[in-house]
């Protein structure tokens, strides 16, 4: 709900028995499944055929360009990076020869600089040989702020990457840069194919074809793509393994919600894979009772959390743009009425009732790994210390309408997230507990290929952030969190002028807190790295720049037909696909 993933990083209410259509073209004419899945264009599925449901659909297989998992898992699919870690939390290769290591020379004593040896014999999809020069380019096509990259932040750091050869790369650091491992490595690290995209390295970036029709070296390539609605992969003949690949055919089919995505998988066995299930738990159970697959669940570093607007998402500037830093939020910046708020939530009772064994109520920004996870912060529901911090505020009913108002504005708010069951149960039940202290709340759900849409023209996505409070999930997706602690320094907040790219969606802004990050990005020193992270997040936690909910495991489901998975919460779950098998 970026991801980056953000996320990284959901809602109108979907009724739980609501089917999802599952249509793909067809020769001829077939006849619906009770689920609404329909066969695949040669008959019913066949044991080569993988079938992936996304209830969150792919727009864009450009990872670069776009903030939602949904985009960047259909595009890891095709698309690699030097390298990932594993479950472990160690590094392994892709397009890299070998991970650099101080040993080996790879890694600079001094912390400025990584050399990475690429594999050799590598070609992309399209025959073309992959080289240093690959890599080179999509350093400058994310870095280049004309073409808006959502990874750009993380790439910040790097002053210059160099072909040493065709299969030798430098990346040099502006400084000392403890985080070398961000750079070309996990969701954010994919690389791109210089002949493709050269001549759309600018503000055309988004016209490029291959953003819907990829070139990579991954183990499948693209064939065909509806943004929205399908995505249909076959091997790629120029795979190094691609006569170990399990299948001949990938259907990647979007649409319906996740409880219809969860029971296609689960309970009909339409489908052999589904993604990001935020379901309620006794639903899940109920589901996997019948058999035909199974539940996988991986606690990483993924939140649920409340966004709170600094900014006024009710006024605009000359040109139109809303949520604009020339014009503060009329409540939101009162420290006070944050807290109230935060009093007001229900952690417990969301992550118990709606979330069970998938996940855990917290306090933290920063949930893993478990060396970075505060100590020091707690969290209470009371709505009586809520009311009271919003009298002290000033904010009390003067007209007996109901709701708290001040200097002639009345405390209203407008809460949005995308269209899911849980988050609608989620909303709800804050909602009645904002009521109760006097808070009109007004509730909005967007479909998630709009919600999490990479379109800067779009004026619904968590980016723009034209509401009062949103709610979404992200975090780290690196075992080093540098890069998502960096989503709360200032130069991170999206903007009209930076083409909505940035990460801070709260547009929240503390030289304190950047002073903090500052010192992490440069410090050598892993133990002192640790204290400062600590330190960030109890300022965020202790400033209520945000609200906390859940510590969420992934949930994905797999029938039982499908083995050779390994999940990581450092990548995509895709990661590893050219190992899926049927049984």
């Amino acid at each position: 709900m970026a991801a980056k993933r953000v996320l990284i990083r959901f809602l109108s209410i979907f009724c739980i028995s609501l089917s999802v259509t599952f249509l793909f073209a067809a020769c001829n004419t077939q006849t619906q499944s009770p689920t609404g899945i329909q066969p695949s264009p040669t008959g019913q599925p066949t044991n080569t055929t993988l079938r992936l449901l996304y209830w969150q659909a792919p727009t864009i297989l450009n990872p670069h360009l776009s903030t939602g998992f949904k985009d960047a898992e259909a595009s890891r699919i095709t698309l690699e990076p030097l390298a990932s870690y594993d479950n472990n939390e160690q590094l392994v290769p892709f397009l890299a020869a070998e991970i650099p290591t101080e040993e080996n020379g790879g890694v600079a004593t001094d912390g400025k600089s990584v050399t990475w040896k690429l594999k050799q014999g590598i070609r992309w999809s399209d025959g073309t040989p992959f080289t240093a020069a690959d890599v080179v380019f999509t350093h400058q096509f994310i870095s280049n702020p004309d073409v808006g990259a959502v990874s750009a932040g993380t790439y910040e750091v790097v002053e210059n990457v160099e072909a040493i050869d065709n299969y030798t790369v430098r990346v040099n650091f502006k400084q000392v840069y403890p985080a070398w491992s961000l750079v070309f490595v996990g969701t954010e690290g994919m690389i791109l194919p210089q002949h493709i995209y050269q001549a759309y390295n600018g503000p055309n970036a988004r016209e490029a074809p291959a953003n819907l029709k990829p070139v990579g070296t991954g183990p499948y390539r693209v064939v065909e793509f509806r943004p929205g609605d399908t995505v249909i992969y076959e091997p790629n003949p120029e795979f190094r393994q691609a006569d170990k690949l399990g299948f001949q055919r990938l259907e990647l089919k979007g649409g319906g919600d996740a409880t219809s995505a969860a029971r296609a998988v689960l309970q009909t066995g339409d489908a052999d894979y589904a993604y990001n299930l935020q379901v309620e738990a006794p639903v899940l159970q109920q589901l996997e009772a019948a058999g035909r697959g199974k539940v996988v669940t991986s606690f990483g570093a993924l939140m649920e959390r409340i966004l709170i607007n600094f900014t006024d998402p009710n006024r605009a500037t000359a040109d139109g743009e809303r949520s604009s830093l020339e014009f503060p939020h009329p409540f939101l910046t009162d420290k006070k009425v944050r807290q109230a708020l935060a009093l007001a939530v229900d952690r417990d009772t969301i992550a118990k009732q709606l979330y069970g064994v998938t996940g855990q109520a917290t306090a933290n920004f920063l949930v893993a790994p478990e060396q970075y996870v505060s100590p020091n912060t707690s969290y209470e529901f009371n709505l009586d210390k809520a009311a009271a911090l919003l009298d002290e505020a000033g904010w009390q009913d003067t007209n007996g309408n109901g709701i708290r108002d001040k200097d002639g504005v009345e405390m209203q708010m407008l809460f949005q997230t995308s269209v899911n069951t849980l988050r609608q149960k989620t909303q709800a039940i804050i909602k009645q507990n904002l009521q109760s202290l006097g808070i009109g709340v007004e509730l909005k759900s967007i479909d998630p290929s709009v919600y999490f849409s990479s379109d800067p023209s779009n004026n619904d996505t968590v980016e723009h952030f034209y509401a009062d409070l949103q709610m979404y999930t992200t975090g780290n997706t690196s075992p080093d969190p540098g890069a998502y602690m960096q989503f709360f320094t200032c130069d991170q907040i999206p903007q009209k002028a930076n083409n909505w790219s940035g990460d801070n969606n709260s547009r929240y802004c503390n030289p304190a807190y950047d002073f903090l990050w500052q010192q992490s990005s440069t410090l050598l020193d892993p133990d002192e790295r640790q204290k400062l992270f600590i330190q960030m997040n109890d300022l965020l936690v202790n400033e209520v720049v945000g609200i906390p909910l859940v510590h969420r495991a992934e949930v994905v489901a797999f029938s039982n037909s499908i083995s050779g998975y390994d999940l990581t919460p450092w990548d995509l779950r895709t990661w590893d696909i050219m190992n899926w098998q049927r049984q």
